[in-house]
Formats: structure tokens, sequence, C-alpha cells
């Protein structure tokens, strides 16, 4: 009975023994904290998403006006070569020739005036477009092509109206080579100002997108 009280276990005094201390553990962090930290790498990569597909899309949209610009500019010279050939050309003997009409000679004159003017343009952007380089600051080219674009559509239509009326006078007289020639040069004239005024449409917004900042 002795042996077996001294081997028993002495549970009344562990019981009476006071209790470890307790170590504070800090609390898990919420999952609210691991968000915040979160958001500025998502709203990072989102915006670098809407980011680099805005820049492409833009570029694509001024490489697509450079071309629709030189389109209309290579328009423009031809047809105001066309009208300057026919018209030099419109002689028939001494009776009909277009010097003797002074709105035959300022079609002639701004036909010359348009092709150089639309012939030097076209160049430009063509080395624009295969170099990449501007031959002047992006500004200053959309303001001086804005405004070349509109007087010179403004000479094209001005003489082409001038021309019309003395053409369908002698047309209702007589039909001849001469009259026809009056007509197809004046013709070519207009198309060149069509050309001409979209183009300066073209150059008006560019002229309003520019970033000023």
């Amino acid at each position: 009975m002795t042996g077996q009280n001294d081997t028993s276990p002495k549970r009344p005094e562990q019981a009476g023994s006071p209790p470890p201390p307790m170590v504070p553990i800090a609390p898990p962090a919420p999952p609210s904290a691991d968000v915040e930290n979160q958001t500025p790498a998502h709203a990072q990569t989102t915006g670098t998403g809407f980011g680099v597909p805005g820049i492409l899309q833009r570029w694509k949209k001024e490489e697509s006006l450079r071309r629709g610009s030189l389109a209309l500019r290579g328009l423009s010279t031809v047809f105001s070569f066309l009208a300057f050939i026919i018209m030099a050309s419109n002689k028939q003997g001494y009776s009909e020739d277009f010097n003797k009409y002074e709105e035959y000679s300022y079609v002639l004159a701004i036909a010359i005036l348009s092709m150089l003017y639309s012939g030097v343009q076209a160049a430009r952007h063509v080395h624009q477009l295969f170099t990449g380089r501007e031959v002047f600051q992006r500004r200053t080219s959309a303001l001086a092509d804005f405004i070349g674009d509109q007087i010179m559509a403004y000479l094209l239509l001005s003489s082409s109206s001038s021309a019309m009326p003395i053409t369908n006078r002698k047309r209702e007289i007589q039909i001849d080579l001469f009259t026809d020639s009056s007509a197809a040069a004046i013709s070519m004239a207009f198309l060149a100002f069509v050309a001409l005024a979209l183009s300066a449409l073209i150059s008006g917004y560019k002229l309003s997108s520019q970033s000023y900042i």
C-alpha cells in the first residue's frame, strides 16, 4: 500500500501549481490588408493594358491620316497638272486662243500654282513617311498645311467659277474643240479643288488634335 502511494503521480501538486504564463499571439492580418497591398499592382497592370492599345490606336490613326493626306495631295497635283496642260494647249489658230480671255489665263496661273504647292507638299509627306522625321515642327506643319490648303482650294474654286460663265456662253453658240478643252481644264481645276478641300479637313483635324502641353 505504501509503495503504491509513493509511485502514484502527484496530481494534487500539479493541480495546485500556478498556470504557465500566456504568451500573447498577434492576430492574423485581415484580408483587407492583402487586398490593399495588391491593389496598386493590379491598377498598374490594368492601366498599362489600356494605355498600350490606346497608343497603338493613335499611331495607326496618325498613319492613316498621313497616307490619306498624301493621296489627296497627289490627286491635287495630277488634276492641277492636267488643267495646266489642257489650258496651255487650248489654241485653235489665231481666232481662238486662251490668252485672249482673262478667265482662262487665271485658270492657267492657278493650276500652275496649285501643281507646285501640291507637289511640294506631297514630296514632304513622302519624305516623312519613309524617314519618320518631320521637316518642321509638327504644330507648325499642321498650321501651314491647314492655311495653305484653304488658300489653294479657294483659288482653284475662284478660277473655276470665273471661267465657267464664259465657257457656257461660248458653248451655247458653238461647241468645238476649244470649248471642250476649256470645259475639261475647268473640270480638272475643280477636281483639284475637291482634293485640296478634303486635305484641308484632314489638316484641320490634325491641327485641332495637337497637344499644347
